[in-house]
């Protein structure tokens, strides 16, 4: 429960002269958080009997916020725990937060600052959805600083408001690596059935070719990874529309003889683990680092991303072995580089053997984005449950859901269709999802309530394919 004490006087404390600190590790400053807090729910509003205290005091995880005087009076303070246990959903909750009766602030104020702070703090954490039980008489001054009311509640006999902090992390991800697709290439490409795959067939063959660029900063400052991803990526999408590798070309750019020897490097051994032998390709040096890699694989029925339909059931396959790549925490999880040839190769064979209505490999937009770029190609919207999405240990959900992992695909099929099985220890299938008419990503959480991770009916502007 959040509330703000209205009756205000006393000492002027100027916003300008706080200072908001997390006194979580800081034994007198918690005991005076306490204080403020006793002194108002349990004294002069009668909320609770004796007490205000609960086990979400005791949980270490718990994070306390105070705000700091000029004089080093703590004259304000709120709390952030989590919801979701020791699961790391990424599902936390403030509450207690309360302003000392002697701080001359208003809503606008003390307890604004607070609440910022509160909410600065739990994105930090990992969240990805953050509630508050308001009482209803704060609801618009929580509403004012961007809160979005979800229903009335009651608790400790009071009308409250659940109100819920827009988290736009997937957005925002989105926003950055694939929004523009559709405006600059939208045109060149053709609204076929595989308008929105990352890799296409070739007219009048089997054939089934894909091409991707590696970030120039990735082969400046790391050429062997830079070079070894240069080959995954692109097994990785030859994989996702079922087809078995033929060969690669690569085209490669480095300041001299010895980056462009790393960055190969890296790139024979991915074509040996991979089975995706360089074909050819083109090297230049004297010039800032540069990778591409196009791959060449067959499939005489390729499975496309957009073929999934309202109704369908949405599966994750993901390897959980492995760890964040070193320089790359939060960002990349390695699971290949340690694999055999023979693993990777069963691996990839997921899509192929289980032909699925849609496919697509999990890519720099992490699994919601793309989820949401298969069911853009598909015209329909996703629900995940967030509980239900395979994820290794170590790895909080909100990294996990933004990264590019390791090895993921996402792949929808008809209800009651076998969930794909990965021939591979430490690799995990699991139903996690469904298909929906309704357009956008939307997270489903184990109490019930859902929450919207992408919004609208397109990720790339791409457009529904054909």
């Amino acid at each position: 429960m959040i509330d703000i004490i209205e009756q205000l006087g006393g000492p002027a404390a100027r916003a300008s002269e706080l200072l908001i600190l997390d006194a979580s590790g800081d034994a007198a400053r918690c005991v005076a958080y306490r204080r403020l807090r006793h002194a108002e729910f349990v004294d002069r509003q009668g909320l609770f009997a004796r007490d205000d205290t609960d086990a979400a005091d005791l949980a270490d995880t718990t994070r306390v916020l105070v705000a700091v005087a000029a004089d080093g009076r703590v004259i304000g303070g709120v709390r952030l725990h989590r919801r979701d246990g020791d699961r790391e959903l990424g599902w936390w909750q403030g509450s207690r937060l309360v302003v000392a009766g002697g701080a001359e602030q208003t809503r606008t104020g003390i307890g604004a600052a607070l609440v910022r702070a509160a909410c600065a703090t739990a994105l930090n954490l990992g969240a990805l959805r953050f509630d508050a039980h308001v009482q209803a008489r704060h609801e618009r001054f929580f509403t004012r600083l961007g809160w979005e009311t979800v229903r009335s509640i009651e608790m400790a006999g009071a009308p409250h408001t659940l109100v819920r902090w827009p988290i736009d992390r997937f957005e925002r991800l989105v926003a950055a690596t694939k929004a523009p697709i559709g405006s600059l290439v939208g045109g060149l490409v053709a609204r076929d059935r595989w308008r929105g795959d990352d890799a296409v067939p070739i007219p009048g063959s089997d054939l089934v070719t894909t091409v991707d660029a590696i970030t120039p900063s990735m082969v400046e400052q790391d050429p062997e990874w830079a070079g070894w991803c240069g080959i995954l990526v692109t097994a990785h999408d030859l994989a996702a529309m079922g087809a078995t590798p033929v060969g690669a070309l690569d085209a490669i750019g480095a300041a001299d003889v010895a980056h462009a020897a790393r960055v190969l490097q890296g790139l024979r051994r991915a074509s040996e683990a991979f089975d995706l032998p360089v074909l050819g390709g083109h090297t230049q040096l004297g010039v800032p680092g540069a990778l591409a890699v196009t791959g060449f694989g067959h499939a005489a029925d390729p499975v496309p991303a957009g073929g999934a339909r309202p109704g369908d059931a949405l599966t994750v396959t993901a390897d959980l072995t492995g760890s964040w790549r070193p320089g790359y925490h939060g960002r990349q999880w390695d699971s290949t580089s340690s694999r055999t040839r023979e693993e990777l190769a069963a691996m990839l064979d997921t899509v192929r053997r289980c032909r699925p209505r849609a496919a697509k490999d999990v890519s720099m937009a992490g699994i919601v984005g793309t989820a949401g770029m298969l069911v853009e190609a598909g015209g329909c919207g996703a629900e995940l449950t967030v509980a239900s999405i395979p994820r290794p240990g170590g790895a909080g959900l909100a990294d996990w859901l933004t990264c590019f992992p390791g090895y993921a695909v996402i792949t929808c099929d008809r209800p009651g269709s076998g969930a794909p099985i990965a021939p591979v220890p430490g690799v995990i299938s699991e139903r996690c999802g469904r298909l929906t008419a309704a357009p956008g990503v939307r997270l489903r959480w184990p109490d019930g309530e859902m929450t919207t991770a992408l919004a609208g009916a397109g990720v790339t502007g791409l457009g529904v394919a054909a």
